[in-house]
């Protein structure tokens, strides 16, 4: 393919799917900065081969931000320090129900390991079948089932409030044998 064709289906790609290739990159990178620049890298490295036969470039985009994000995942030990993915806005947080659900969503992602978080987002955030969500990780349609049922599982148990505090203080467990001595 000719870099004039190659750089017009890539423009194609991009005003057809951009806009959630950005948020897909947003939820694997953990905040809207890291995924602009996740997409660029990977976009970058699909514009490096640009010469080889490259038969599914929304695919191939999507795999290269997957593994972009998991290497920067494996380069830190622990990857919560490296991409905490609720950041701190400049500016007053928006009073309406829908932002404040996404910031709770955001940072209950931020609580599972990545594997599930990828899991999750792949299948229920970019509806993708157990097959491709296992094609797109790099393991089997199993391990994508595993990892989205832990995941789910684990989302379930961040989501529930804390227990509240009893009032009342416990009552002192009976001593059976005093009773039996009185």
């Amino acid at each position: 393919m000719d870099s004039e064709r190659f750089i017009a289906a890539l423009e194609e790609l991009l005003a057809a799917k951009g806009e959630h290739l950005r948020r897909t990159a947003t939820l694997l990178a953990g905040g809207p900065d890291d995924g602009e620049d996740l997409l660029q890298a990977a976009l970058e490295r699909m514009f490096r081969r640009r010469g080889a036969a490259i038969t599914e470039p929304e695919g191939y985009l999507r795999r290269t931000m997957y593994n972009l994000a998991a290497d920067g995942w494996r380069r830190k030990q622990s990857w919560r320090d490296k991409i905490p993915l609720v950041s701190q806005p400049a500016t007053a947080p928006d009073p309406t129900g829908a932002v404040d659900d996404r910031d709770h969503l955001m940072r209950l992602l931020s609580g599972l390991p990545p594997r599930q978080r990828t899991a999750i987002v792949l299948r229920y955030w970019e509806d993708l079948s157990e097959e491709d969500a296992a094609r797109a990780m790099g393991c089997s349609a199993g391990t994508v089932k595993a990892a989205a049922s832990r995941g789910l599982a684990r989302l379930r148990e961040l989501s529930q409030p804390p227990p509240r505090p009893s009032l009342v203080p416990d009552a002192p467990a009976r001593d059976t044998q005093a009773r039996n001595l009185s």
